[in-house]
């Protein structure tokens, strides 16, 4: 297994970036991943004011993928997450959902008990540590964008699910794929309401496997139960609507059953979910379990 350090970030996913690492296709890499705020924050001292806003939601990489080629795409496996020792909470201003109703920034740190597996609020509360990475990806098409913005090419999609056990396939636009992850959470709610996870450093393990031959515009999700689409855009609605087209036109041409009826079948069967709802890009999932996938016949 090879070692990758944060010592190399990128803060936009870009076709043009240097590779930090090359890999070849089904290589395991543990990555050490910084905190969104590029640890600036280790006590209530420093403030989230005094922050350098160009050093936000660094990603480790780009790694290079040997066999990925544009057009086709990359595998990503999750095989492990390690977390740090404490994570930071953040809200603000016209930040997040709430953030017309505040004045003023609002900071909560919190350690981790990794005896008991647990993110410390307070002495009277404890919540699970569920560890997932909020921002991973691949270069883009056309201009870099910034790793705090979702889209096709993944980037801060903060989907909770993205977690030990996933698996998770994008559309590579350059040879090489150069992929990146970052924006550890120990733990983060559906939608990210606040603007902010538990963030915190860690490693994520992942194994990299080329897939030129298989093609699709958008993220791939697959996890123990389910599988599905994630997908970004300007509106909840909109996010909503191209990840239930995307499934559905998928799962008909790999089956041959007509959408009618797999619309029906969905609408009983499957679930949107809202990943977050505070980036530039709303980003929503849907996903349908693997059982009922299997009854169609449906495989990549």
């Amino acid at each position: 297994m090879i070692e990758l350090s944060d010592e190399k970030v990128l803060f936009a996913f870009s076709k043009d970036a240097e590779p930090v690492l090359t890999v070849d296709s089904g290589e395991t890499v543990r990555i050490h991943a910084q905190d969104c705020f590029s640890n600036q924050i280790q006590s209530y001292e420093d403030t989230i004011d005094g922050l350098d806003w160009d050093r936000v939601n660094p990603a480790t990489g780009p790694i290079y993928v040997k066999g990925t080629k544009k057009g086709g795409m990359l595998k990503v496996h999750i095989d492990a997450m390690e977390v740090g020792k404490q994570g930071i909470c953040c809200t603000g201003k016209e930040e997040g959902v709430y953030g017309d109703k505040l004045d003023d920034w609002a900071m909560h740190i919190v350690p981790i008990d990794h005896e008991t597996n647990e993110v410390v609020w307070d002495d009277k509360l404890r919540l699970p540590v569920k560890p997932m990475i909020g921002v991973i990806g691949v270069a883009p098409a056309g201009d870099p964008v910034s790793c705090g913005t979702p889209d096709v090419h993944g980037g801060n999609m903060d989907n909770n699910q993205i977690t030990t056990g996933a698996t998770i396939w994008f559309p590579v636009n350059v040879d090489g794929a150069l992929f990146g992850l970052g924006d550890m959470h120990a733990a983060m709610g559906d939608g990210e309401v606040g603007v902010s996870g538990a963030e915190i450093d860690g490693y994520a393990t992942v194994t990299l496997t080329a897939e030129p031959d298989l093609k699709f515009d958008t993220p791939l999700f697959e996890d123990a139960d389910n599988f599905g689409v994630i997908y970004s855009a300007p509106t909840l609605d909109e996010a909503a609507d191209g990840a239930v087209h995307r499934l559905v036109d998928l799962v008909a041409d790999r089956t041959g059953r007509e959408p009618a009826e797999l619309v029906q079948l969905f609408s009983i069967a499957a679930n949107v979910g809202v990943c977050q709802m505070v980036d530039p890009l709303r980003t929503v999932r849907f996903t349908v379990p693997k059982h009922v996938l299997d009854a169609l016949g449906f495989a990549l």
